[in-house]
C-alpha cells in the first residue's frame, strides 16, 4: 500500500494535473522516502508548469545526483542558480554554486 499522503496527492493531481503546487508537494513526499526517480519525475513536471525561484531546481539536482546522473544534476543546479538570481535569492544561488565547486565543476 502506498503512503496515504502520496495517494491523496496523486488523486488530487488526477483531478488537477496542471496544478504545480500538487506536483511540488508530491515531489517532496517522494523525496522524504528517497524515491529519487519518482521525485525527479514530479519535479520535472512541476518545473514545466511553474516559474521556480530555484528551490525545485536544487531538489532536482539532488535527486539526479542520488541517481548517479551527474551531468543532468549539474545542469539542474546551473538552472537553479539562474532562477535564484533572477528572483533575488543570492544566498540560494551561492549554495548551488558551492555544490558545483565542491563537485569540481
Amino acid at each position: 500500500m502506498e503512503n496515504p499522503r502520496i495517494e491523496a496527492l496523486r488523486r488530487m493531481i488526477e483531478r488537477n494535473p496542471n496544478d504545480p503546487r500538487l506536483r511540488f508537494g508530491l515531489a517532496l513526499e517522494l523525496e522524504k522516502l528517497e524515491r529519487w526517480e519518482d521525485a525527479a519525475r514530479e519535479l520535472r513536471a512541476y518545473l514545466a508548469l511553474a516559474d521556480d525561484e530555484g528551490n525545485a531546481w536544487g531538489r532536482l539536482g539532488r535527486a539526479l545526483r542520488a541517481l548517479g546522473r551527474d551531468d543532468e544534476a549539474k545542469d539542474a543546479y546551473r538552472k537553479g542558480i539562474e532562477a535564484a538570481y533572477r528572483h533575488g535569492h543570492p544566498s540560494m544561488a551561492a549554495e548551488f554554486e558551492e555544490i558545483l565547486e565542491e563537485w569540481g565543476d
